[in-house]
């Protein structure tokens, strides 16, 4: 379909965008009065996704494989198609396997690294050169507090997400010079209807004794600081990683008996 394009119109390009963090992403850019462009490789749970949102005028659902550089070209032929332009990207997708460092097989180590860190690289250079040739825009990297330290069962996870820290850097120094900012965030744990399922009540226990606001982040706390990272309010913000964890990254032992000294007082 045809699309009147005006100069006022942002369009965001969202990857993994068909459910939780993801999906609270692009709900902000649609808020926000962006056109948005949700890759997924799930092509079913898309599907509904842009059903349920029910806004063809301002919302694409592009079925994508991040981490196959074919996929990602033609995804971002159509959304120029759609959309005429890419004013900003998020690189969500990702894919996470738990396992004890001796017993995470090298083909489990590159299953994650090629979504999360090759995806990452793929997107940035596609729909970063795009931004380039349109004058700028903003690349925001979901990253993870499990980039910014060690936790047991993530020596492919946490190692993909740090890379990925490192990788926003990259491009950050380059890219800046084209006026376009690229920037991360590292959440700590999210209630997300995927860690519902994986965290166990111990594991939740776990993160609420070393987390100091004792809860998890929500998917719609992730968009908003990702939204502001894409946003002019940002503007003089490059190459950093804010972590969005309640103050997870910050803290080492003692919370628990800090707080039961807090109840006694």
């Amino acid at each position: 379909m045809s699309t009147n394009h005006t100069q006022e119109t942002k369009v965001a390009v969202v990857t993994g965008g068909a459910r939780g963090i993801g999906l609270a992403i692009g709900e902000w850019f649609l808020a926000h009065h962006y056109k948005v462009a949700l890759l997924d490789i799930d092509r079913t749970t898309l599907d509904a996704t842009i059903q349920r949102l029910d806004r063809s005028d301002d919302v694409i659902g592009i079925h994508c494989d991040v981490s196959a550089e074919e996929e990602v070209i033609v995804a971002a032929q159509k959304v120029l198609d759609q959309f005429g332009s890419v004013h900003a990207l998020v690189n969500n997708a990702g894919v996470a396997i738990f396992k004890p460092v001796l017993k995470t097989s090298y083909a489990e180590f590159r299953t994650v690294m090629d979504t999360n860190l090759d995806g990452t690289f793929i997107c940035s250079q596609i729909f970063g050169e795009m931004m380039v040739k349109n004058g700028g825009g903003a690349i925001v990297n979901v990253a993870s507090i499990s980039g910014l330290r060690a936790s047991t069962l993530r020596v492919a996870y946490g190692t993909s997400k740090a890379a990925i820290i490192h990788l926003t850097k990259q491009f950050a120094v380059e890219l800046g010079n084209y006026k376009v900012r690229v920037n991360a965030i590292a959440p700590g744990p999210v209630d997300t209807e995927m860690a519902k399922l994986v965290h166990s009540v111990a594991i939740r226990a776990d993160y609420h004794d070393t987390i100091p606001l004792e809860r998890y982040g929500t998917p719609q706390e992730m968009a908003n600081t990702v939204g502001f990272l894409c946003s002019s309010e940002a503007s003089y913000i490059n190459g950093q990683v804010l972590a969005v964890d309640g103050g997870f990254d910050a803290s080492g032992v003692g919370l628990p008996t800090l707080r039961r000294n807090m109840q006694s007082e």
